[in-house]
């Protein structure tokens, strides 16, 4: 397990920004150590533990990029076409292993061994056969033209996959077309995950007029997996300071991260602060972000606790800010910085200076053809429509006070989130 000391997310400041927060993960949190073998299949998603060196070129041999006729570059016609006898045929999977003759031709498909001799492809789109039966080639063709060369794309002994990197399917084809068969990760962070308040009931139990059946653990849950976490369904903690308390100690010493949602603000019936600084150090981050701000973050025995706000939409916006780069980071992950796209604003939006606020948002193209931002009609941190009838978030940074329709603004879709 990654242990941490006590007080090394301690900040001074009244209230701290989104970067501070990054900032203050990505440099403290230790890395965990354990790694473990993962099968090609399985390695989507997982953290590489170490650098993948090009075991052999790719391509591992000079072939041919398109179908056509391969020749010498000494025979390049100059000045007009000219007719080849054709010598030879060579597929892909083949041997190349008869050189082309001097002023012969030979036939070749996509992929296949260029034979010896030979270092320029014609396509067959631009050849003609004549009465003959020649193959009529035009002027002007790039010698080497057509032609991949071994270790075109990777060189033998290069560094092709370097250690931290979440693998993307891209990652595996890459490991696959080495020949490799599994690679070195990281172990899968273990997250314990649970939620706080009497008003929830948990999907499938009886619930009191009262109550909500809790959704945000299960959205959490599943962000974390989509993060390859493994994770632990702790169910719901009751608001009992003591209750809590006993339930977070007894899962910190087994997890590398203790993830809560709900009870993290100032409220009477607020306890995970008093119960977390019962058995640990807390420090209660009062995060310049909107919809977000009441954020938890402390240490219990060694590991690392972040208490999530309990609307649904501060819960993911928070998640993304706080939890992600936490993850990452215990995982040993090289930076994923979340990068808006710019596109065109189409509302009206006003806000205050010193914080970032996300706007959920729609794409829709404008009359112009261009993309545009259509804001969700209602506010409100709790609607859980306004996550799933939008396309994704609108980013406004903390000197910005407000939009116009036209301005351009920067936008982050939930695929490029979670």
């Amino acid at each position: 397990m990654a242990q941490l000391s006590d007080d090394c997310f301690a900040f001074g400041g009244p209230m701290m920004s989104v970067d501070e927060a990054v900032g203050l993960i990505t440099t403290r949190v230790n890395a965990i150590a354990d790694l473990e073998t993962a099968a090609l299949v399985d390695a989507d998603g997982r953290v590489l533990a170490r650098d993948v060196a090009a075991p052999l070129p790719l391509p591992p041999f000079t072939n041919s990029a398109v179908d056509g006729y391969a020749v010498r570059n000494a025979d390049l016609p100059q000045g007009e076409a000219r007719a080849f006898p054709l010598d030879g045929r060579i597929q892909a999977g083949g041997l190349a292993q008869v050189p082309v003759k001097p002023g012969h031709t030979a036939r070749i498909f996509t992929g296949a061994p260029m034979p010896p001799d030979a270092e320029t492809v014609f396509m067959q789109e631009d050849v003609r056969i004549d009465e003959a039966g020649k193959i009529v080639l035009p002027p002007g063709l790039k010698p080497g033209a057509n032609v991949r060369p071994a270790g075109e794309d990777i060189p033998q002994g290069s560094i092709a996959l370097r250690a931290g990197q979440r693998l993307l399917p891209q990652h595996v084809a890459l490991a696959a077309a080495f020949g490799l068969t599994s690679l070195d990760v990281v172990r899968r962070i273990r997250v314990a995950v649970f939620s706080t308040g009497d008003e929830l009931a948990s999907p499938g139990a009886p619930r009191a007029a009262s109550q909500l059946f809790d959704s945000n653990r299960f959205m959490l849950m599943a962000m974390l997996r989509r993060l390859g976490c493994e994770v632990s369904d702790l169910g719901i903690l009751r608001d009992e300071q003591t209750s809590l308390a006993n339930g977070l100690k007894r899962v910190a010493g087994a997890h590398d991260l203790i993830l809560t949602t709900g009870g993290v603000s100032t409220g009477e019936e607020d306890h995970v602060k008093a119960a977390v600084e019962s058995i640990g150090s807390l420090v209660l981050w009062r995060m310049a972000i909107k919809p977000g701000r009441p954020v938890a973050m402390g240490i219990i025995e060694g590991t690392p606790l972040i208490g999530l706000p309990g609307n649904p939409v501060a819960s993911f916006v928070t998640f993304v800010h706080v939890v992600r780069p936490t993850v990452l980071a215990l995982a040993g992950s090289l930076p994923e910085p979340l990068t808006p796209i710019p596109l065109r604003a189409a509302f009206t939006y006003k806000k205050k200076a010193g914080r970032r606020e996300y706007v959920r948002v729609s794409l829709r193209r404008g009359e112009d053809g261009a993309l545009e931002a259509v804001k969700f009609p209602r506010e409100g941190a709790g609607l859980l429509s306004s996550l799933v009838e939008t396309d994704g978030l609108v980013e406004l940074g903390e000197g910005i006070t407000g939009v116009e329709p036209g301005q351009s603004v920067g936008f982050l879709s939930y695929a490029s989130l979670i």
